[in-house]
């Protein structure tokens, strides 16, 4: 059985949306304003790359990223690794050609086969949506979260509403950086 963790910059207050920029978020762009670089705080992130089998993300997620990410080189070992859209409305026609391979999903059942499979850790960039319902459905095993001392109010975010039993976690690592971010990673315990 495969590994699934869902990977965020969160704000303290559980917001994700609109961490790089993307328009439409009145706190866009949230991640670099007002918050000091600092290398070392990010240092997952490349972790997660070269740890991650395959990529798993939600439509909304996958058009955000699919005309960008493959020509950066920040993130040139997710270009070859292949990638996996949840969407109910994506065609093959929607794909990028340049990005590896992509398979579309239309549902939760077709993850849970995915999960089941052979193969290394899958990693969920972005996708509130489908973050959301991939918990209230079990299939989050692990959860990399880049904490950030902000309080935004107002949008998407990571951790789902539902009226649901208590989902225990596990701290297993836990950082604090010198500009207030925080790095933690708790499995999922079933």
């Amino acid at each position: 059985m495969r590994t699934v963790i869902s990977t965020a910059f969160i704000s303290l207050d559980g917001v994700v949306e609109a961490p790089g920029g993307e328009p439409g978020y009145r706190n866009s762009g949230w991640t670099f304003k007002d918050v000091e670089f600092l290398p070392e705080a990010f240092g997952i992130k490349g972790e997660e790359q070269k740890a991650a089998t395959a990529m798993l993300m939600g439509r909304t997620s996958y058009e955000a990223f699919s005309p960008v990410w493959p020509d950066m080189e920040d993130f040139a070992d997710y270009k070859v690794m292949p990638k996996y859209v949840v969407s109910t409305t994506l065609t093959g026609d929607d794909l990028v050609s340049n990005w590896g391979e992509t398979t579309i999903l239309r549902s939760l059942d077709e993850v849970a086969a995915l999960k089941e499979t052979e193969g290394g850790p899958i990693i969920v960039h972005g996708s509130a949506s489908l973050n959301r319902a991939l918990s209230d459905a079990g299939l989050i095993d692990r959860y990399h979260l880049i904490v950030f001392p902000l309080l935004l109010g107002a949008g998407k975010r990571l951790f789902s509403m539902t009226d649901k039993d208590t989902q225990k976690l596990k701290l297993v690592e836990h950082e604090a950086y010198a500009n207030g971010l925080q790095k933690n990673v708790f499995d999922v315990l079933r």
